[in-house]
């Protein structure tokens, strides 16, 4: 009989548990709670300190603001380390690595994720001994750590086998391939005037398949083209839409020059 697989266990060391508990209540990563693939683990820094009013203090030095004290995290770290053994500490700082996809790839093969949120000036400096990668949304500051932690909780979630419900739903997410992703639509059928694209009711796929890329490549053109890979590693379908894509051609035009590519 195999063995049951562990959950992957989020432990978010905060001041503000709730934000945390409230997020994971909906959506996806509820229904990964409640499935036991994952579990989320807030940890109240208050409730690790000498005194729960206690979790922060002035800076050395005479610099201004509050600074997170070293004592409730490590406390924090120490009993997670005592009862699941050594997490992958991950601490959110705007300069930190920019959260991508790949980070998301990356962390969700290290099973137990120990994310430290910073309040107020940061933490203490001492804290960073126990951190293993620094982490950012973005160059911008937010009031809290809070956000980043769900955006890691989220995206590494929705990664593991047997959260989704269409796993292949996956490999056509942007920035999981070299592609953003292509335009959606549901019913109905025609809203104010705008309709759906008449090839997606053909029930051809083979047609449909090439006007997804066709539009993947277009919509990486348009919106990021910083993500566009060099020309050689793109297959000889790729380089030809994207020639089209560049002189500004229609997904009409360019199958009226080339239809002859769904016959291949």
């Amino acid at each position: 009989m195999d063995k049951k697989r562990e959950p992957y266990r989020f432990f978010v060391a905060t001041i503000f548990p709730q934000i945390v508990e409230c997020y994971t209540s909906y959506g996806i990563v509820n229904q990964a709670l409640k499935k036991g693939i994952v579990e989320v683990h807030p940890l109240n820094l208050r409730n690790f300190a000498d005194n729960p009013r206690e979790v922060d203090d002035e800076p050395y030095g005479g610099f201004p603001g509050m600074v997170l004290k070293p004592e409730p995290i490590f406390r924090a770290y120490d009993f997670v380390v005592e009862h699941f053994g050594k997490p992958y500490v991950v601490i959110t700082e705007p300069w930190g690595e920019k959260i991508t996809q790949k980070t998301f790839e990356e962390l969700k093969e290290k099973k137990n994720l120990f994310i430290i949120c910073g309040r107020y000036e940061g933490v203490d400096e001492r804290v960073k001994t126990i951190v293993d990668k620094e982490l950012s949304l973005g160059d911008f500051i937010l009031s809290g750590g809070e956000l980043p932690a769900l955006v890691l909780i989220d995206g590494i979630t929705r990664l593991l086998e047997g959260v989704l419900s269409e796993p292949q739903s996956l490999e056509e997410d942007s920035f999981s391939q070299r592609w953003l992703g292509y335009p959606v639509y549901t019913r109905p059928r025609e809203f104010r005037g705008m309709k759906v694209p008449k090839i997606l009711l053909s029930g051809n796929h083979k047609l449909i398949e090439l006007w997804k890329l066709f539009k993947k490549i277009e919509q990486t053109y348009k919106r990021r083209p910083d993500l566009i890979p060099p020309k050689e590693e793109l297959s000889e379908l790729e380089n030809l839409i994207l020639e089209y894509v560049k002189k500004g051609k229609t997904f009409e035009e360019f199958l009226n020059d080339n239809g002859k590519l769904l016959k291949k």
